[in-house]
């Protein structure tokens, strides 16, 4: 039996509001409120590893694979700052909703409805960003596995996920689910979620190894994300390729 990284629940879930992917106060509001604290780290990032010069498209000739890109939040400001821009998302809904509007924003984003694990290209990627897909995948192991073989040597991956921990339940779930009402129910499963040391370690197999790790935190009365030293809910790791 062929092994693959689809949950085909995760997928039919988001495949169910993938109209609503850019309305800002829509379904997927809580992604657009953090989108600009994940834009700013995966920015600063990629400049400071690739020694990139500050100019209006800094981001030039920079290969991007953003993985379960969804309706294209984050491949879109990637594309804008100049990288070539390839996204890959397991829902065929998703891709269409990401096609229309790349093409509506004048944006030449390359998107494919596949997972990592079968999508084949004849060059590597100098970026891949994993931003809060991991806890949706069927087999961590092999999507890690997967998401290394596309990566350069010396390239960066992003991961945004959250942390198994009692808080996380509380935040994650109970309070952004039942009581704050920002994701639907049943947007998470806790058991999915993945503590930092265990995932750096998965990820050491293939020769990703940790390079900066930040919590990330929802600050009520400002009603924005800022990075933080608390991992125990929401956190980023960047890893280079060796």
């Amino acid at each position: 039996m062929e092994t693959n990284t689809i949950n085909k629940k995760e997928i039919e879930k988001f495949s169910k509001i993938a109209e609503e992917w850019w309305d800002p106060n829509g379904q997927f509001k809580p992604l657009h409120n953090f989108n600009p604290i994940r834009i700013s780290y995966i920015k600063e990032n990629i400049i400071k590893t690739f020694g990139l010069r500050s100019e209006d498209k800094i981001l030039s000739g920079i290969k991007i694979l953003d993985i379960g890109c969804g309706g294209g939040l984050l491949s879109e400001p990637m594309s804008r700052l100049g990288a070539e821009v390839y996204g890959i998302d397991a829902s065929k809904k998703n891709i269409e909703v990401a096609k229309i509007h790349a093409k509506k924003s004048g944006l030449n984003i390359k998107y494919f409805c596949s997972s990592p694990e079968k999508f084949k290209k004849n060059f590597k990627f100098d970026v891949i960003l994993n931003m809060e897909i991991i806890e949706h995948v069927e087999d961590v192991i092999l999507f890690l596995e997967s998401c290394s073989k596309l990566l350069k040597k010396d390239g960066i991956m992003f991961i945004a996920t959250l942390n198994k921990t009692l808080k996380s339940y509380i935040f994650a779930i109970i309070g952004a689910e039942y009581i704050l009402k920002w994701l639907p129910i049943g947007t998470h499963e806790w058991e999915k979620f993945i503590k930092p040391e265990e995932l750096i370690e998965i990820s050491k197999k293939f020769n990703l190894n940790l390079s900066d790790l930040q919590g990330v935190k929802f600050n009520l009365i400002k009603n924005n994300w800022n990075l933080s030293s608390d991992k125990s809910v929401n956190y980023i790791a960047k890893f280079i390729k060796k």
